[in-house]
């Protein structure tokens, strides 16, 4: 019987808890393959008291039973990613065992992530954010055809093909006026490339189909979220890969007939780290107590993460763009305790009202909101607070999409099925 790919995204602007869901369905699913993204990516999973944070291996690693796969859309960093090994290690995860890496994926190159630094560095106050992981350089040499893939390592040439993607970024290094010393890197980086060799590497498409001819359920794990898709998200303040629904094709070798659910996860509020355009974000001593009460730093790079209200707009587009079918909704406990909550229901563009996201948000957009009560404490052993399913309402109204989970605390036990929800559309 062959089965479909159920699709886990986030539908904001990442951060929104995707590892935290994916953790919690995973013992539904054969296989996890995360199919876009790279190191910049940060999956917080917390259980038994320990915090556990991935960045290019997929969330359903600590599931005994469950495959993981490293899809072709991914980005590697090898002395990342055997970094991210050695502490999955230490917490007593035979990673080896339960991982795949497909050949068709990319990797980053120490001169990557100086060409990412040279960049950010060059645009000034007009930087977008770069976690400077070297991502974006990356998919431009994956789009412009001169990329170091996997199957790579596997070749007779393999030396010779790395030092002529050297060579070029070292000749786009010499165009910008400040050196990065790449070559310090250099040795750390080829020592982990032949550790990275000694994993499994397969022709992911091919395996995938037959995993799903087998009957096996599979689930693509995406990173970052709808809104800094590249095609999609608020450019230029965006990333570099596809990181909608549509991504997981491209990012698995997977048809699109052949999708099943597709998962939207989102905060009880919005966040979203360095720069580019946030209607709702909050300036002032609200959105301070948001960030401390939801702990909101960057997992990958510690940043604090920019607050505001949630926005329905912005959500409901994220629910169009990727044919979302249901929602999960995380940390409506950091809400807790506040007397009335507003939320953003339409723009105001140009005198207009609409509902509907415009091709630039930035600057010209004045949000347009609503109040509604708050609620008090949480518990899993507990209905939800009237406060609380009456705003879960309000977002299924305007999204037509139920909000099937609902995260109470940052532990896997926190955490709330609303599988009745459907039934209220």
């Amino acid at each position: 019987m062959t089965t479909r790919v159920d699709v886990l995204l986030g539908a904001q602007w990442g951060d929104e808890g995707k590892g935290k869901v994916v953790d919690v369905i995973t013992p539904g699913y054969s296989v996890i393959a995360r199919f876009q993204g790279g190191p910049n990516a940060g999956h917080t999973l917390i259980f038994d008291g320990k915090k556990h944070v991935l960045h290019t291996i997929p969330s359903g690693i600590f599931r005994e039973g469950v495959m993981n796969l490293v899809g072709n859309g991914v980005v590697i960093d090898p002395v990342i990613f055997l970094r991210e090994v050695d502490a999955l290690a230490k917490a007593g995860v035979d990673v080896r065992d339960r991982l795949l890496i497909g050949r068709r994926a990319h990797l980053i190159l120490p001169t990557h992530r100086a060409l990412d630094a040279a960049s950010e560095a060059d645009q000034g106050k007009e930087k977008i954010g770069s976690t400077l992981k070297g991502i974006g350089p990356t998919y431009m040499d994956k789009t412009g055809r001169n990329g170091f893939r996997i199957g790579d390592l596997e070749r007779a040439d393999m030396k010779d093909r790395y030092q002529v993607l050297v060579r070029k970024h070292e000749r786009l290094l010499g165009l910008y006026n400040e050196a990065f010393d790449w070559k310090q890197h250099e040795a750390e980086w080829l020592d982990a490339l032949e550790r990275l060799k000694t994993y499994r590497f397969v022709d992911s498409e091919h395996w995938l189909d037959e995993q799903l001819n087998a009957g096996k359920k599979v689930l693509a794990e995406g990173a970052q979220g709808t809104l800094l898709d590249i095609d999609f998200g608020t450019y230029p303040f965006v990333t570099s890969s596809n990181t909608i629904s549509a991504g997981a094709c491209t990012g698995l070798g997977v048809a699109p007939s052949r999708i099943g659910r597709v998962i939207g996860i989102f905060k009880a509020y919005c966040t979203r780290v360095g720069s580019g355009p946030f209607p709702t974000e909050l300036l002032e001593e609200t959105g301070e107590q948001i960030r401390q009460a939801g702990r909101e730093f960057g997992s990958t790079t510690g940043r604090p993460r920019r607050c505001g209200w949630l926005d329905l707009p912005a959500l409901k587009y994220a629910v169009m763009i990727n044919g979302v079918s249901e929602l999960a909704m995380m940390k409506a406990d950091v809400l807790s305790g506040m007397e009335t909550i507003r939320v953003c229901t339409h723009y105001r563009v140009n005198g207009q009202l609409t509902d509907r996201l415009p091709y630039d948000i930035t600057g010209t957009v004045e949000p347009v909101y609503t109040t509604v009560p708050g609620w008090g404490e949480l518990s899993v052993n507990e209905a939800l607070p009237n406060g609380l399913e009456a705003y879960i309402r309000t977002i299924e109204a305007a999204t037509r999409v139920p909000v099937k989970l609902v995260s109470l605390g940052p532990d896997r036990a926190e955490t709330l099925m609303r599988e009745a929800a459907a039934a209220t559309l």
